[in-house]
């Protein structure tokens, strides 16, 4: 079998060509995952840079990306196949008046042509080199996570009226959670885990520095110090990366290359997204409050 990443120091410099600034400890998941044929549990609070991972392999690796957003009542239809109902019924039509037994009904319209591939089954069969990101798996509930067990074990789907479909060339998986609730032993098993929290200091600036290129390092610096200490204060929403890009690159827009009282109470808004923090993080600055907040 022919490796991508030869070592964990090429994934970091692959991760890093594809715009993710990578530590030793998230390499090391990743080489392993290839070596394992594993899939890649990723957990943390949101905005920690889960998806953004899985996106940023695919980059690196060249292959398509392939995501499947989970969400609370997502069923087998929408995550891995249906057949296309209104087709069959038409095929059926078209076929009356003739001797045909069920048998002979049913081998016609259960077939290629009448299948609706979803996400996770578009996959398994993709002949060029995929990504499956499967984002917020806890979102959906124990009975969906027993659906995946199978592909994430043997990388295969078994479709009662065609049989089972084996994967060709294994997808790189990932599943991402934001931790709003316990995922079960069996899944977890199938899984190298991997815990992202929010980076510390001096990678989170270097994170600003590279993805806006325009910010001065003084103002990028007092960036990542206060977004970690607001992110201290307990808010309904604490401060992604990407919220934190967001403000440096507003900052930039509006010439702002020091950041005051008066330069945080314009923008905060593009980090803060909920009035109530809006005045926490408002008096943990010391900003006067915007007028409408009080």
């Amino acid at each position: 079998m022919t490796y991508r990443f030869g070592s964990v120091p090429e994934v970091v410099e692959a991760l890093g060509k594809a715009e993710y600034l990578s530590d030793e400890s998230i390499a090391t998941v990743v080489y392993l995952a290839e070596r394992l044929g594993k899939p890649v549990l990723v957990e943390g609070p949101a905005g920690t840079g889960k998806t953004e991972l899985a996106k940023a392999v695919s980059r690196a690796l060249g292959a398509n990306l392939i995501r499947l957003q989970c969400y609370e009542g997502l069923d087998e239809a929408k995550a891995l196949y249906e057949w296309n109902y209104k087709k069959q019924l038409l095929r059926i039509q078209a076929e009356q008046g003739r001797e045909m037994s069920w048998e002979d009904v049913e081998t016609n319209i259960f077939t290629e042509d009448f299948l609706l591939e979803r996400p996770l089954l578009a996959a398994i069969r993709a002949p060029d080199p995929t990504v499956l990101l499967i984002d917020e798996i806890d979102k959906v509930d124990f009975e969906f996570e027993g659906l995946l067990l199978e592909l994430l074990s043997d990388f295969q789907v078994t479709i009662p009226e065609m049989g089972t479909i084996v994967a060709s060339a294994h997808p790189f998986v990932f599943l991402t959670s934001n931790n709003t609730r316990e995922l079960s032993e069996a899944l977890k098993r199938r899984c190298l885990y991997l815990y992202l929290d929010y980076p510390d200091i001096e990678r989170e600036r270097e994170i600003v520095l590279r993805r806006v290129p325009e910010v001065p390092e003084t103002l990028a610096d007092q960036i990542v110090r206060i977004v970690r200490s607001i992110r201290q204060l307990e808010l309904k929403k604490a401060p992604s990366i990407a919220e934190t890009l967001d403000w440096a690159r507003t900052l930039v827009h509006l010439g702002i290359s020091e950041l005051d009282a008066d330069a945080a109470q314009i923008t905060l808004s593009a980090l803060i997204k909920f009035r109530t923090d809006m005045e926490k993080v408002a008096a943990h600055l010391k900003v006067p409050p915007k007028p409408g907040l009080n």
